[in-house]
């Protein structure tokens, strides 16, 4: 372990925005050209782990279906649109899905709009997916949830702040602040942890330093 569908399918699950934690404005490009916008760069912890192309690429020879993916509190799109030209059927779920309106006619996306904090059950309950990635969003109700969507031989990819950020600035409120220690705790037994960093990031401009938790954890398939 390292440390330090259906076709333009737009699903509304209730008002409300998964809330917004430090993520960027947004933005809606086609899918492929988010590499042209800054704003929709993917996390790097998210690109290193991701699957390679060429591997995803020969399994689509080989005629295996289309892998699946989950982009929860998606917000403008930016994982959404990389795995999307990956290759992956993606989900992008988010309260306030407008960031990702302009691709409401890809093949490859079905949006869900659906508040995941008014209490009401987990609205992809019972889906699972070969990857789920979380950025820039908390919601302590949702983590077994969100645990539960990864598939037999799935990965979860999971970064967020953590509890020093106030030091640094937004977001400042604890309830989205992960504890020292908490993505692990969350994640337990139920799958194996592959990378996890519990770090304070250099300062790279026009962007301050950022106290961060990152996970990435797959579960061994059956």
């Amino acid at each position: 372990m390292a440390a330090s569908q259906g076709r333009g399918r737009v699903a509304s699950q209730g008002r409300g925005s998964a809330a917004s934690q430090g993520r960027g404005p947004a933005a809606s490009p086609a899918h492929g050209s988010a590499a042209h916008d800054g704003r929709l760069a993917p996390a790097p912890f998210v690109a290193r782990f991701l699957p390679q192309p060429q591997a995803l690429a020969a399994r689509l020879e080989a005629g295996e279906n289309p892998p699946t993916a989950l982009d929860l509190a998606c917000g403008a799109g930016r994982h959404t649109r990389l795995l999307a030209q990956r290759g992956y059927r993606v989900v992008a779920l988010d309260g306030d899905v407008s960031g990702v309106a302009d691709l409401a006619d890809d093949d490859a996306v079905e949006i869900v709009a659906a508040d995941l904090e008014n209490g009401r059950p987990f609205p992809l309950a019972g889906r699972c997916f070969g990857l789920v990635v979380v950025t820039n969003y908390l919601h302590r109700p949702v983590l077994d949830d969100i645990v539960a969507a990864v598939a037999d031989g799935g990965r979860l990819l999971y970064e967020t702040f953590s509890i020093d950020q106030p030091a640094f600035g937004r977001p400042t409120n604890p309830d989205f602040l992960l504890a020292h220690g908490e993505l692990l705790e969350v994640v337990g037994d139920r799958l194996r942890v592959i990378a996890y960093e519990d770090v304070v990031d250099e300062p790279a401009a026009p962007h301050p330093p950022a106290a961060r938790q990152r996970l990435c954890a797959d579960r061994v398939g059956s």
